[in-house]
């Protein structure tokens, strides 16, 4: 067995649980892979040990792995799959592009243009866009596109959130904060060796939720600062709201210093609301990055905002490239995925399955007399095992009970319910999910809640 399944650890995923598929194509996989997977987030130093769950097929709000174990889906391909997987309009628009009219041109199509003016008529910040494949590619170009627009070096990013892997935002992901410096003053931390050094010198790390922390950069760098990127809602560990008032603080001094302000919805946009967190919290930034929730499952992302930033792209003064920029399959994708998401009263919809989801499981946790309570907006959500509240990357690395969350995973997925092991994930809710669904999912809650509330 591979070293990774190492003695005394699990010999599956969850009691009960037979996963001996997975465990067998895990150890062969591990042989040409290296640690078996091609992303970080599918690893065993992600949480998924002894061994991630091999898959089998997917099919609406429903996953199957290789050993024929049907769950309930929450993880949701960490948050693409909003429609649920294989969502036919989706499923079919691609085939027929492929089968009608090929792949990738190297030149623009008409399609390109109307998926462009669909994002701008639903985004309210966006008055020009640009596509590319990956939110790391969006976030690149549009931090690129700040610094070229201010002619300023610096961008302050927030302490637990994750960017995309490029070299220049790779930092202070989830850091050793015995190593990262005071609360109210950290310092750039890589996220592992390889990063040149130098690149630091040019951001500015700060607490979230910090309003005084933000104005007190600002009054101090503030001359040499390109942009502030930040998520609209914490995702990158687990799911903290932004208290009231402070991304309109955020939006005030950025505005009031002539500083960039970069919204990173690659996880929120099209997930909260056609417009996104921004239209749904009513902060307006001057560039977005989009992805997950755009593609229908398929990759691609987008970069839009202001038209006198974007400009810079429109003149080459700033280069925006790549050859599968804007290909057929993911324009398609996009298309059809937009159009599916723009249907009247669809988000009303999700909102209701995925509230009762949130509250029902608050609820069960409460009741259990559990350290323990749900924080989310719509259909992103994630569970908190902790008797405080939680606003920034080090109250959660405080108060957090990681242990406690990785015996509510594991039971979990023994009846039926799959979301991801770390507690800095999320779950997500899709179109395809039924209150039939939440009520399976909430039976499963009681039952584990009740099991770890006789052990704490």
């Amino acid at each position: 067995m591979n070293a990774s399944i190492q003695a005394g650890s699990p010999a599956q995923l969850a009691s009960g649980l037979d996963t001996a598929g997975s465990a067998r194509l895990f150890e062969l996989a591990c042989k040409p892979i290296p640690g078996g997977v091609n992303s970080t987030a599918r690893a065993t130093w992600s949480g998924w040990l002894p061994y991630p769950l091999f898959v089998q097929s997917g099919e609406g709000a429903h996953l199957t792995d290789v050993d024929g174990n049907r769950y309930i889906d929450y993880l949701l391909g960490l948050g693409p799959m909003l429609l649920g997987h294989r969502p036919p309009r989706v499923t079919q628009a691609v085939v027929d592009f492929i089968q009608q009219r090929g792949t990738v041109f190297a030149l623009p199509t008409a399609d390109e243009a109307r998926l462009a003016q669909k994002i701008i008529a639903a985004v309210p910040s966006v008055e020009q866009v640009r596509l590319c494949n990956t939110g790391t590619e969006a976030v690149l170009y549009a931090t690129r596109l700040a610094r070229a627009f201010t002619k300023r070096p610096k961008l302050i990013r927030f302490e637990g959130m994750y960017h995309g892997f490029s070299d220049q935002v790779y930092w202070s992901k989830h850091p050793d904060i015995a190593k990262a410096g005071p609360d109210a003053h950290p310092r750039p931390v890589p996220q592992g060796p390889g990063l040149p050094h130098g690149l630091d010198e040019n951001l500015i790390i700060l607490p979230w939720n910090d309003a005084d922390a933000l104005a007190d950069a600002i009054k101090r760098e503030g001359d040499s600062i390109a942009a502030v990127i930040t998520e609209p809602v914490m995702c990158n560990t687990g799911c903290i709201l932004p208290k009231p008032g402070y991304l309109e603080t955020m939006r005030e001094l950025t505005r009031a210093h002539g500083i960039v302000l970069l919204f990173d919805e690659v996880i929120t946009g099209f997930r909260l609301g056609l417009g996104g967190a921004q239209a749904r919290l009513g902060v307006t930034p001057d560039l977005s990055v989009f992805a997950k929730g755009l593609g229908g499952g398929f990759p691609v992302a987008a970069c839009g905002g202001r038209a006198d930033i974007m400009a810079l792209v429109a003149n080459g003064t700033v280069s925006m490239a790549g050859t599968y920029a804007a290909n057929g399959i993911a324009i398609a994708a996009a298309n059809a995925a937009l159009d599916e998401l723009a249907t009247p009263g669809l988000f009303t919809q999700l909102d209701a399955v995925s509230d009762a989801l949130r509250t029902g499981l608050d609820k069960v946790l409460r009741d259990a007399g559990l350290p323990a309570y749900v924080v989310g907006v719509g259909p992103l959500m994630q569970v908190w095992f902790a008797r405080e509240p939680i606003h920034d990357y080090r109250d959660a690395e405080r108060h957090a009970d990681q242990k406690l969350f990785d015996r509510w995973w594991r039971g979990m997925l023994a009846r039926g319910v799959l979301f991801h092991p770390g507690a800095y994930e999320n779950l997500f809710v899709s179109t395809a999910h039924t209150r039939a669904d939440i009520d399976k999912t909430l039976e499963a809650a009681r039952q584990v809640a009740a099991e770890l509330a006789r052990g704490v």
